[in-house]
């Protein structure tokens, strides 16, 4: 932000100044602030004035220019913000046995819900019985008993994680995913095309599934400190699936990225419910038809307020 003067017929123009780039582009807003020759005191009080309008200038143009800025408003962030430092706070100050049984609590849901949105017919009890009583439960099969236990596997791999996103990780919590489920193909980039079950969103040809792949990391590279946290993880969430790497596994391996992205960024992890599977699907659709996230960030923002932050 800085004082420019413009000359017009012989006059002066004063404006408070802002450069800001968009697309690889720099854009200048002004806003007026008088002519002629002004008296430091008043200038001083001009400029103390204004500097609020043209950061309100700014936001709105930035926003007009990027959509990505407009899917959460300023209330929205200031609710997550403040969940965020309770969250945090609390987490502090948990306790060993307290942790456990958090941890347990939402590793049991949220296993349950990420296979059963993929069509698994194992209950809730039944995924806590596998995971932490070893009991296997009747009339389930193999593979429906091996993905509750991978993905507690994969799970407890990405909490652990350090680092960032890479294609690495990404491969290896595929591997965890899908060991024993596809064989030679997990954590590897599929080889055939794929169809998305209930959708009419046709992934791209295994020959791009790369190109595609790196292009979302590149993307993710540059903006994961431009965006909100949580359109960061909404847009890569959106654009992973839609690329669908996988022959199978995409969801639960991008269920487990998105959470990634934000525990990796001090929010709590969220569980996207079964029985919201539905709404789920259709935000997932709305980004990829018509690329508006809203839908995903709304579900996201809904998730994270009524996260479990009373530990």
């Amino acid at each position: 932000m800085y004082h420019e003067i413009q000359i017009k017929n012989g006059e002066k123009y004063h404006y408070l100044t802002e450069n800001f780039r968009i697309n690889d582009k720099w854009k200048k807003i002004r806003i007026y602030l008088g002519k002629g020759n002004i008296k430091r005191k008043k200038f001083e009080k001009l400029i103390s004035e204004k500097k609020v309008e043209l950061e309100l200038k700014l936001d709105k143009e930035k926003k007009l220019n990027d959509p990505l800025l407009s899917f959460l408003t300023e209330q929205e962030i200031k609710k997550i913000e403040k969940m965020k430092k309770h969250y945090q706070k609390s987490m502090k100050n948990i306790d060993k046995q307290l942790w456990k049984n958090y941890y347990e609590s939402f590793i049991t849901e949220f296993t349950y819900d990420t296979n059963a949105i993929e069509g698994s017919s194992v209950t809730l009890q039944e995924t806590g019985l596998i995971l932490f009583d070893r009991v296997v439960p009747e009339g389930k099969t193999i593979k429906e008993i091996k993905e509750v236990e991978n993905h507690k596997e994969a799970f407890d791999f990405m909490i652990k994680h350090e680092e960032g996103i890479t294609k690495r990780f990404v491969l290896q919590i595929h591997k965890k995913l899908m060991h024993n489920i596809l064989w030679d193909y997990a954590g590897k980039f599929r080889d055939v095309q794929v169809i998305i079950r209930g959708s009419d969103f046709l992934p791209p040809p295994p020959a791009k599934v790369e190109s595609d792949f790196k292009t979302l990391m590149r993307w993710y590279g540059s903006n994961k400190k431009k965006y909100h946290p949580v359109i960061i993880a909404a847009y890569f969430h959106s654009a992973f699936e839609s690329v669908h790497p996988f022959r199978d596994g995409n969801g639960r391996t991008g269920r487990l990225l998105l959470n990634f992205i934000l525990k990796k960024n001090g929010y709590p992890m969220i569980d996207i419910k079964n029985k919201d599977r539905m709404k789920y699907y259709n935000s997932l659709k709305s980004a990829e038809k018509n690329g508006d996230l809203r839908p995903l960030v709304n579900l996201i923002v809904n998730y994270l307020l009524e996260s479990k932050i009373w530990i």
